[in-house]
């Protein structure tokens, strides 16, 4: 079976792409991956907010003796505390270096110049392309839907003027319209969508009273909405669609296609059954491809999407209507006790 796709203008020998985490910081777990099977891996996030903290404490820590001696006012010269990306340049090009399959770089900054910055720096590191990580939660009320769209709009421009690589954007599907949202970064020059990110949320511990915030991994439920979203845009944007959260399986990556998805993301698999999932995802894809005689990805893809459906309501509300007169349905699965 011929299992390649295109994604940001790369050639991919097939659809699975390892998404960012830890995972990717070790050398040798990535060439596990790539062993695999892995089409290509989004390297870790290089989040703004982070260096800023470090920024921070390296200033305090730093500052912390200034004025106790007679003789100076300050032990250290003046910008030696400042910290920067340099450490995390220097450790994405020896993943670069490391591996044969496409290394895509993410960005999560604070300031436009950020934006430009990191984005510039790892594309001369060698990224094969940018993943721009709309990491953000809202905290204050007075910032409306279309301020934090227009932002983020906006950064994709100024980042796409200031690199010559493809630009994708990983989003949340927290808008009001996502679909809306999509449509106006595709028109603003967006070379690909990631749907979508797995927002990390705060719990807390009864017993200590206190915050704590727990790793939440996907579970293989967590891929329907991104299934939603991928039938609804299929040929309706230019830009490449990439499923994410909750895909496990080879069935899962096939489900993605017939939406309509050009690619997927992996993480949570991984790390619940380590890189060789991916293997056994491709054979599972290459086995029922093979019943039915399909030979590339193309043969399905986007076949159940709502541009190819003949019933046009699959995708709208009309499906929660068919599952309330349904209703008395779920009791045979699960009966009352």
């Amino acid at each position: 079976m011929n299992l390649s796709t295109k994604y940001l203008g790369l050639e991919l020998k097939n659809p699975i792409i390892v998404g960012a985490s830890n995972l990717v910081t070790d050398i040798e777990m990535l060439k596990k991956l790539e062993e695999a099977g892995a089409a290509a891996i989004v390297y870790k996030s290089i989040f703004e907010e982070q260096i800023q903290l470090e920024n921070l404490e390296i200033h305090q820590d730093m500052t912390d003796y200034n004025e106790r001696n007679a003789e100076m006012t300050n032990l250290f010269q003046d910008g030696l505390y400042e910290s920067g990306p340099e450490e995390f340049i220097m450790n994405f090009t020896a993943a670069k270096k490391a591996l044969s399959i496409p290394l895509i770089a993410s960005i999560n900054a604070v300031y436009d110049e950020s934006w430009i910055a990191y984005a510039q720096k790892l594309e001369e590191a060698g990224a094969d392309a940018i993943e721009l990580n709309f990491y953000a939660v809202p905290v204050e009320f007075d910032v409306d839907g279309r301020g934090i769209l227009n932002e983020e709009i906006d950064i994709i421009e100024v980042v796409k003027k200031a690199v010559k690589i493809p630009v994708s954007v990983k989003l949340s599907s927290f808008y009001t319209n996502p679909l809306y949202a999509i449509s106006e970064m595709d028109k603003r020059g967006a070379d690909g969508f990631v749907l979508f990110n797995r927002m990390f949320q705060p719990d807390i511990n009864i017993e200590t009273e206190k915050h704590h915030f727990p790793y939440n991994l996907s579970s293989e439920q967590d891929n329907r909405l991104a299934l939603r979203f991928a039938g609804l845009l299929y040929d309706n944007i230019n830009g490449n669609i990439c499923a994410s959260q909750g895909i496990y399986t080879g069935e899962d990556v096939l489900k993605m296609i017939l939406a309509g998805a050009d690619t997927v993301q992996v993480v949570s698999t991984l790390y619940k059954n380590g890189p060789k999932q991916i293997t056994k995802m491709l054979q599972e894809m290459e086995a029922w491809m093979a019943t039915r005689q399909y030979e590339k990805l193309d043969d399905f893809r986007g076949n159940l999407s709502r541009a190819k459906m003949k019933d046009p309501f699959t995708y709208k509300r009309a499906q929660y209507v068919d599952i309330l007169m349904k209703s008395g349905e779920i009791f045979k699965k699960y009966p009352m006790r």
